[in-house]
């Protein structure tokens, strides 16, 4: 699909766009990440790595539960999202884990960390979880996606000229739609939209999702939760009962591939536990990754 701007795409990335967000920014090999390290600098570090739509405020009520509890957090918005680059790549799941590598590197942290990624960032994480064993204390997953073959639409968005006009033509309405699906609670659901939304005001947004909806493998990925589940890491699963986007009915098949060391269910709660229930999150996050100082035997 070539690069296009969208109609409403009126922000431009730039120096003076970039110094009215909070955060910090790094040049990483495919472009600039938009990242915030917080939190107690003794605590350890939680790396937060996010889905497919969302910039690193996404993370805000979470990361403070996270800092209450004397944790140390690790947010960023990935290429496409927020006010990292929208970088003219393959956004492949390659693309995810070189970024993510690469800002630990450039930031000097000192591994090994607590990684948690939520919906396509689960993959991410697993994947870079794979790659990069020896970082990673703990890894936990929320609502992942990877599990059930990719509906029609997608498999038809694989066409580039098919993807490029819908994207042109439908794509504020088909990702507005996407998130309503995210979240139970109204008020909720209308603050995550105007999030999301005034982040994809800037310049190449709508063309970073829709190649990334082309690129990634979201779907059929049994064996990336498998392999990550041999690697004796421990594993937490958190998944909302009425997850309307990654449906829990994958529960059994994730929880026998991935072999969680703990599983939870979040009742009354949607796709995007971080975001709706932020203390029941961080709750189960300082609860399993404090005591963490072992590791299972593959």
């Amino acid at each position: 699909m070539r690069y296009f701007v969208a109609s409403d795409e009126d922000i431009r990335l730039d120096a003076a766009t970039r110094r009215a967000l909070r955060g910090s920014y790094v040049e990483l090999s495919d472009g600039v990440t938009h990242y915030e390290l917080t939190g107690p600098e003794d605590g350890a570090l939680v790396v937060l790595v996010g889905g497919i739509t969302i910039p690193l405020f996404y993370w805000d009520k979470t990361a403070e539960q996270l800092h209450a509890r004397g944790l140390r957090t690790l947010a960023y918005s990935a290429y496409g999202r927020g006010g990292s680059d929208r970088v003219r790549r393959t956004y492949d799941e390659a693309l995810f884990v070189r970024q993510l590598a690469e800002l630990t590197a450039a930031l000097d942290l000192t591994p090994p960390w607590h990684v948690v990624g939520t919906s396509m960032g689960a993959l991410v994480a697993m994947a870079y979880t794979n790659r990069y064993p020896e970082a990673v204390a703990t890894l936990t997953v929320v609502g992942p996606a990877g599990l059930g073959r990719r509906p029609l639409p997608q498999r038809l968005l694989r066409n580039d000229f098919l993807s490029g006009f819908v994207a042109r033509r439908f794509g504020r309405r088909l990702l507005e739609g996407h998130l309503g699906h995210n979240v139970r609670d109204p008020a909720l659901s209308a603050e995550l939209v105007a999030m999301v939304r005034d982040a994809y005001r800037c310049e190449g947004s709508l063309y970073s999702f829709f190649q990334t909806l082309q690129d990634f493998p979201l779907y059929e990925r049994q064996e990336l939760f498998r392999r990550t589940g041999e690697l004796g890491i421990p594993a937490l699963l958190v998944w909302g009962d009425d997850d309307q986007v990654t449906p829990i009915t994958h529960l059994d098949t994730v929880t026998k591939l991935l072999r969680p060391r703990q599983t939870h269910v979040i009742t009354q709660c949607g796709h995007m536990a971080p975001f709706e229930r932020p203390h029941d999150v961080g709750d189960l996050l300082a609860s399993f990754v404090v005591p963490q100082s072992d590791r299972l035997e593959p």
